[in-house]
């Protein structure tokens, strides 16, 4: 893989130091980003004043899916996990605890995946960084329909390319 050299200008809400490809690929180096604050819920905090921030990386076309880069100083809390959250711990660690009481540490290198709609408690001793790709889950009511336009939106496409010779999409 080359370098980032410059951001991609046809780019849409990609951070500095982040390239969108035409592809829709999107690549980026996560030392260096300048990430802004995220507060943690005053509520959520147990111990310490924990300093969050974050930047997305990237964003699916329909907004259910986002890489970011998340960093938090010492302190303990409370964390409600809306979507589902496969974590990727690039510097320091931090201790989590499920809902059944159950204790893991993460350290660098370390992956963990945390379930939509699950609390689980933090302890950051010092300094964590992170890597988050989230999804929000569709409701199991919500998939049929979706499945069906899917499937419609494909064959519409397929009729449209047979009878023009080409494709209704826009190329990326």
């Amino acid at each position: 893989m080359t370098r980032l050299a410059a951001q991609d200008t046809t780019s849409r809400d990609i951070p500095q130091g982040a390239m969108r490809m035409a592809s829709g690929l999107t690549l980026a180096r996560t030392e260096g980003l300048e990430l802004q604050d995220a507060p943690i819920n005053p509520d959520w905090i147990l111990d310490g004043a924990p300093r969050a921030r974050a930047l997305t990386l990237a964003q699916g076309d329909d907004r259910n899916a986002n890489m970011a880069v998340w960093d938090c100083t010492a302190g303990r809390f409370h964390w409600y996990f809306g979507c589902d959250e496969a974590v990727y711990i690039l510097e320091g660690s931090v201790t989590v605890t499920g809902p059944d009481g159950e204790t893991r540490r993460l350290e660098a290198g370390d992956t963990a995946y945390f379930p939509a709609y699950s609390w689980f408690t933090w302890e950051v001793e010092d300094y964590v960084r992170k890597v988050a790709f989230c999804h929000d889950v569709v409701p199991s009511l919500a998939r049929l329909p979706v499945r069906i336009l899917t499937r419609l939106s494909l064959i519409a496409e397929r009729l449209y390319t047979a009878a023009f010779g080409f494709s209704s999409r826009p190329p990326r």
